[in-house]
C-alpha cells in the first residue's frame, strides 16, 4: 500500500477513520522497561512509518501523541498511550518540523548518492538518517578530499537550477522497475511500488518522504569521511535547516572561545595549543612535586621513635602512584600502610601495603567496608573506593588485627 503520507508528503493534517486497536508494548529505542499503550491502524495516515532509512514520523491522533509508526505488510500501524474506538473519525496532525528535516536529508542522500556515481563511479550500498549528521556508505575503500570537494560544488549547483523532483507509482511487475536505481524491496511488500525522480540526474526505487524540487534543499554541505567497513567509506553530510543549525552552533561557540581566550577566531587554535603546553608543564610539575611530597611523609614517619606497625594517611591532592612511592619509601615488611585519595565525601582511592599474608587477608575486607572493589598482589591491594567517609573503620579493623598479632604490645 501507498500511504497518504507518501503520496502527498506536504500535508500537515488529515481526517481518517480507525481500523483497529490493540492492546501491546513497545520498547524504547534508548533501552529500558517497555511502555504499556496501543497499536492503531488508520484507513490511510500522513505519518511515515520508518523505512527506506528514513525514521518514522510524529504527529498527533487527535491530541493523543504518536510514539512510533512501524509498517506491518501493507498497514502503518501507530503505537498510541491511549486506545481509540475502532469506526471513529480522527484528526491526524503531523510534527512538521521533523518531518521537513527528514525530507530534506533524504532528498539529500539521493542527489549526493547519484552526484557520486556519476562523478567517480561510487555507488551507495547503505546510508543512515542520524538525530544529527547523517552518513552515506559508498562502495570504495577512500575519497579524496579533492573529491569531496569537487562533489559538494556539484550537489549545490543542481540545488540552484532548482531541479524538480517527482514521485511516481508503477506496478511491482513493470519492466521499467528493473531500469531505476534500487537495493531491492523488503520481502513483505505489496501494491505499487514508489519512483523517486530528480529531472535529469536520478531515479530511484524509494519509500520515503521527500521535497519537491532540489531548492528546497537550500544547501548540502559535505562534512568529510570516514573509513567504513569492508573496504568501503563512509560519507557524513548535511542538508538544509541542519547546515544552518550547524553555522549557529559553530559561531555561538566562536563567540565564546573569544570572549575566553581575549583573541580573534583566526588566533583561537593557537591559543589554545598554547594552553595545553601550560597545562601538560603544570602537571608534570604537580605530579613531581606530589612524588617529593610523598618522599617527605615516608621519612618523616621513618624518623618518629613511636611504635611503626600502623601507617594511616588520606591526602585529597594524589593519585595509586603517591600512594605507591609512601609505600616504597616506607617499606611494607614489618609496617602495615593503609593510604587513600581523594575527596571525603566522594569516590577515591585506596592501597593496603603490608606483610603479604596480613594483604591477603585484610584485602578483601578493607574493599568491603569502603564500598568498593579491589584487586592485589605480592604484599599490595588496591582500588577504587565509593564510602572514603568509613576510612575509620578500616583503621579499627586494621589496629585491632594488629592487637591480634601482637597481644603484648
Amino acid at each position: 500500500m501507498v500511504f497518504r503520507c507518501q503520496r502527498d508528503s506536504w500535508a500537515r493534517q488529515f481526517t481518517t477513520r480507525v481500523v483497529s486497536c490493540r492492546a501491546a508494548e513497545l520498547r524504547p529505542e534508548g533501552g529500558g522497561e517497555p511502555v504499556r499503550g496501543f497499536q492503531v491502524v488508520l484507513e490511510d495516515t500522513i505519518l511515515f512509518p520508518e523505512g527506506g532509512g528514513q525514521p518514522d514520523d510524529r504527529g498527533l491522533i487527535g491530541d493523543v501523541p504518536v510514539l512510533r509508526v512501524t509498517r506491518r505488510g501493507s498497514e502503518a500501524v501507530h503505537f498510541l498511550p491511549a486506545a481509540l474506538e475502532p469506526g471513529a473519525e480522527v484528526l491526524l496532525s503531523l510534527d512538521w518540523e521533523r518531518r521537513f528535516d527528514h525530507m530534506q536529508q533524504h532528498s539529500g542522500q539521493h542527489l549526493v548518492s547519484a552526484i557520486a556515481e556519476q562523478m567517480f563511479g561510487f555507488k551507495t550500498t547503505s546510508w543512515e538518517l542520524g538525530r544529527q549528521r547523517s552518513v552515506i556508505e559508498l562502495d570504495t575503500p577512500s575519497v579524496t578530499a579533492e573529491q569531496v570537494e569537487a562533489l559538494e560544488k556539484s550537489v549545490n549547483e543542481k540545488i540552484r537550477d532548482r531541479v524538480p523532483v517527482t514521485v511516481r507509482e508503477l506496478a511491482a511487475d513493470d519492466p521499467e522497475v528493473e531500469t531505476v536505481r534500487s537495493r531491492g524491496l523488503p520481502d513483505d511488500h505489496v501494491g505499487p511500488v514508489r519512483v523517486v525522480d530528480i529531472k535529469g540526474i536520478d531515479s530511484n526505487l524509494c519509500c520515503g518522504t521527500h521535497v519537491s524540487n532540489l531548492s528546497d534543499l537550500q544547501v548540502i554541505k559535505l562534512l568529510g569521511v570516514e573509513k567504513g567497513k569492508k573496504n568501503k567509506t563512509n560519507l557524513i553530510f548535511l542538508a538544509g535547516n541542519r547546515v544552518l543549525k550547524s553555522i549557529e552552533q559553530s559561531h555561538s561557540t566562536e563567540k565564546a572561545l573569544t570572549s575566553l581566550l581575549k583573541n580573534g577566531p583566526g588566533e583561537h587554535v593557537e591559543a589554545v595549543k598554547r594552553l595545553q603546553s601550560s597545562v601538560k608543564l603544570l602537571q608534570k610539575n604537580n605530579l613531581n612535586l606530589l612524588r617529593d611530597i610523598a618522599v617527605l611523609i615516608a621519612q618523616d614517619f621513618k624518623n618518629k621513635p613511636a611504635s611503626k606497625q600502623l601507617f594511616v594517611l588520606h591526602r585529597k591532592e594524589g593519585d595509586s602512584e603517591f600512594m605507591n612511592i609512601i609505600a616504597n619509601e616506607i617499606g611494607t615488611e614489618e609496617t602495615l600502610l593503609f593510604l587513600t585519595v581523594g575527596d571525603e565525601k566522594e569516590a577515591g582511592l585506596f592501597l593496603l601495603a603490608g606483610p603479604v599474608e596480613a594483604v591477603e587477608n585484610l584485602g578483601p575486607r578493607v574493599a568491603e567496608l569502603l564500598g568498593g572493589k579491589g584487586a592485589g598482589k605480592r604484599g599490595r591491594f588496591q582500588g577504587k573506593a565509593a564510602k572514603m567517609s568509613r576510612r575509620g573503620e578500616v583503621q579499627a579493623l586494621l589496629q585491632e588485627f594488629i592487637s591480634h598479632q601482637n597481644p603484648g604490645a
